[in-house]
């Protein structure tokens, strides 16, 4: 029987030894399952600004390269190098420009909408109790019932205690949230002056980040994770390009319509109505029924049937975006068929709520990349790359 070496029997016991230290260690930390996810919800917490800053500044990182390319082809040669700093601004100060017009839009037009609502509900109340009256006149009972049940909401309507009562308790449920409303607004305006640091800073950031990968790993798997951050960014970039493009098209086709109801039957605010709807269509699948909310009260005030058409509407122009508009402007960008479109949104939205409807198409376009590339090389491994080119095939007939 063959000696082992001292260094076979290192290896082992080496190995041996991690096993256990691993093993121990998962043990652990299913001991203190409970106060690791306190401890680590305590650090996001803390990180919070700095995740807001990075993700807003990623998304205007393209207009900032933009500006910055314009301005150095623009700007005399002893500025050019001011034009990483006044590209930022530029963008910064369009950012606040557009969140202000729309609050100067729809704030006011909004509350006035409520207004004109409410004497309409005031002034029509009238004229439906006398037409109610009149229809069961020709009954005693059942005039009788009416008149008792029209009494009824006339006092409820003009008693405006019980209003403020349900508005206290509403403003009281509010009340307990005011902390958490607060500290996310702190967290916000902390991320945008993050926001403003990495955008003006993101050229260096990026040449560090580099630096670092290249200095601690091999250059083979720097290169890979280089290739699969290029892929990300392109495919994250790729769909809020594409997102913000059929939001466009959305807003464009409710204004077109609006202008039309306009002339017919009197809608009002077009241009307000398409912007929300525009803007809330940033949300898949279920932007046009958010925006649905303040818009169908807008509308409300011009009419109870107006007030349908436009749910109509609305419910078709989802129905559209949704299945047809939206799917094929996202396919082309993030590398994904239709129904892998639907599927993420659907599989990422159940699972993550909010912000996995939002972003479950992009991380879901990454990991198909990601299986598709390890599919490809067993392919490749095992001699079998022609099955590949023969479901494309298929697929393209």
């Amino acid at each position: 029987m063959e000696k082992e070496s001292w260094k076979d029997v290192l290896s082992r016991t080496l190995s041996g030894f991690s096993s256990l230290a691993l093993a121990i260690v998962f043990y652990f930390f299913v001991l203190r399952f409970g106060q690791i996810a306190v401890f680590l919800k305590q650090i996001l917490g803390i990180l919070m600004p700095f995740i807001y800053g990075g993700v807003m500044a990623f998304l205007l990182k393209t207009p900032c390269n933009f500006f910055e390319d314009i301005l150095r082809r623009r700007l005399p040669k002893k500025l050019r190098r001011r034009a990483p700093g006044l590209a930022v601004t530029i963008v910064m100060l369009l950012v606040f420009l557009v969140l202000y017009l729309l609050l100067y839009m729809v704030i006011p037009q909004l509350v006035g909408s409520v207004r004109t609502l409410f004497s309409s509900v005031q002034s029509g109340a009238g004229v439906v109790a006398n037409w109610v009256l009149d229809i069961t006149s020709g009954n005693e009972m059942l005039h009788a019932y009416a008149k008792e049940a029209i009494d009824g909401l006339g006092g409820m309507l003009g008693n405006f205690t019980k209003l403020l009562e349900m508005l206290q308790n509403v403003l009281g449920g509010f009340a307990s949230t005011v902390g958490t409303v607060m500290l996310t607004l702190y967290d916000l305006i902390i991320g945008m002056i993050v926001c403003v640091y990495i955008l003006a800073d993101r050229k260096r950031l990026a040449r560090h980040a580099k630096a670092a990968l290249y200095g601690l790993l091999p250059t083979k798997y720097a290169d890979a994770i280089m290739d699969e951050m290029d892929f990300i960014d392109g495919t994250f970039v790729g769909f809020f390009n594409g997102k913000i493009l059929d939001s466009a098209i959305v807003g464009l086709i409710c204004y077109v319509f609006c202008q039309i109801m306009a002339f017919i039957t009197g809608f009002p605010n077009a241009l307000l109505i398409s912007v929300i709807i525009g803007i809330t269509n940033i949300i898949p699948y279920f932007g046009p029924i958010v925006g649905a909310i303040p818009t169908a009260l807008i509308v409300l005030s011009s009419g109870p049937m107006n007030c349908v058409i436009f749910l109509v509407f609305i419910l078709i122009l989802q129905q559209i975006d949704g299945n047809i508009i939206g799917p094929r402007l996202l396919s082309g960008r993030v590398g994904l068929s239709g129904f892998w479109v639907l599927f993420a949104i659907t599989f990422f939205g159940g699972l993550f709520g909010f912000a996995g409807i939002l972003l479950g198409v992009p991380v879901f376009a990454v990991i198909y990349d990601l299986v598709s590339r390890l599919i490809l090389k067993g392919l490749e491994r095992h001699g079998k790359r022609e099955i590949l080119t023969e479901s494309q095939e298929s697929a393209s007939l």
